[in-house]
């Protein structure tokens, strides 16, 4: 390992991935620190696929379309019919991940977290703790030199360390969410089934790509709108096969490269201020329930089973660190316009709720750009993914994987341009 690097980045999951391969093809000696065994965060450790679509007119997103380009050579991705190049296989997406950061000659510790961080002219010195194999207890490392360092693990652990100003409060909440992965299913029956029971194209979707069935679906506890699905639930409720809670939030996705598997966005877990241990627990109950439902309920699930439970839960909101400077709702829905914008975006304010009828999805009706300066703590220490300098409104629109990912190869570009490095992508 060497002793000096330009940039160490703690988190391998999507903002942390685009910056460290932008940042390693323009030049720069990067280490990235993951404390998983393998890099892509919500989209493999919490299977948040797919991404969510934003606007066509979306910068710092080299890294996305390489990304999908890889995947799509090894059917892992494809382009759904409304133009979204984010349906990807969370497990391909591990294996690709991974050629990308070799390529971009990024040096990788997996298993390892930052340990202890002490300040340096012009820089840090950084103790970190990596599994050893033939160990039983955790190993420190000799400690490392970096000018800059990038936080990237989405609850802004690095800051934390450092005694950073952060923005949240304890009411700014949102539920999380652990979801899974049904195989098994004849799609071709379900797809038939579904389209045919539900007529809302804004709701339930359905296309062939490359010879594969995609489709998606969604239903809520939610009074505001006449979900189609809606009887089943009820039914399956006064049945006992699901509580009440179990039926909050349903939704689904068709995985790339797969003829027989849905993604499910859901259980979407309302005790947000739980221990994770009961999260865990309470959530693969819940998984259990809804995998009965569907086979009992939805044609083409009969000989379904659950093949996939994420690793990690998915975290809509976190601490969010006071950078030079705070985007606010305010900001987004005006369309502010910046010097310096890393992301540029459509997506609306998507904020769920533990509470029936209370959450929201409010579209943005221009685009919306994010300034570098949220992204930047001081001149060596920086924050990308949900941690970033946004208020909890701004952040709802803000954490979705193509705006983390233009938010890492934004950063990486901008360190690169300082250091004077001319080397292009």
């Amino acid at each position: 390992m060497n002793k000096n690097y330009d940039v160490i980045v703690a988190g391998g999951g999507t903002a942390g991935c685009a910056f460290a391969y932008t940042a390693g093809k323009l030049g720069l000696k990067v280490l990235l620190v993951e404390k998983n065994t393998y890099l892509g965060g919500s989209i493999t450790s919490s299977l948040v696929i797919p991404a969510m679509k934003t606007s066509s007119n979306a910068i710092n997103t080299d890294f996305f379309n390489k990304l999908y380009s890889e995947l799509s050579k090894i059917n892992g991705s494809i382009t759904y019919q409304d133009g979204n190049k984010g349906w990807f296989n969370p497990e391909l997406t591990k294996i690709v991940l991974d050629k990308l950061m070799l390529e971009a000659n990024v040096e990788i510790l997996f298993e390892s977290k930052i340990h202890e961080i002490s300040n340096k002219l012009c820089g840090y010195i950084v103790a970190i703790c990596d599994n050893n194999l033939n160990s039983k207890k955790d190993v420190l490392l000799e400690h490392i030199e970096t000018k800059y360092l990038v936080d990237a693990t989405g609850d802004a652990k690095i800051c934390q360390k450092l005694n950073c100003d952060f923005l949240n409060t304890e009411e700014e909440v949102q539920p999380v969410n652990l979801r899974f992965i049904m195989s098994g299913i004849n799609i071709n029956k379900f797809s038939k089934w579904l389209t045919k029971y539900d007529n809302d194209r804004d709701v339930t979707t359905c296309c062939s790509v490359d010879g594969y069935i995609m489709l998606s679906t969604a239903y809520t506890w939610d009074t505001t709108k006449e979900w189609a699905l809606k009887p089943l639930f009820k039914q399956a409720i006064e049945e006992g096969i699901i509580t009440e809670e179990d039926s909050n939030y349903f939704q689904i996705f068709s995985v790339a490269g797969t003829k027989d598997s849905i993604a499910f966005n859901c259980p979407r877990l309302l005790d947000s201020k739980g221990t994770r241990s009961n999260l865990y627990l309470n959530g693969r109950q819940s998984i259990h329930r809804l995998s009965l439902f569907c086979k009992k309920y939805l044609p083409g699930f009969e000989d379904a089973y659950i093949s996939s439970i994420a690793d990690s839960i998915g975290v809509r909101v976190s601490n969010r660190v006071k950078c030079r400077y705070v985007y606010t709702k305010q900001d987004l829905i005006s369309g502010k316009r910046f010097e310096n914008p890393v992301v540029i975006s459509n997506y609306p304010i998507d904020i769920h709720s533990s509470a029936k009828n209370k959450s929201k999805l409010d579209k943005v009706y221009q685009e919306y750009q994010l300034p570098l300066e949220s992204l930047i703590v001081n001149d060596n220490l920086f924050v990308i993914g949900r941690c970033i300098s946004a208020d909890f409104e701004a952040q709802a629109a803000l954490r979705i994987i193509p705006s983390c990912f233009s938010m890492g190869e934004g950063l990486a570009k901008y360190i690169a341009s300082v250091k004077g490095v001319k080397k292009s992508i």
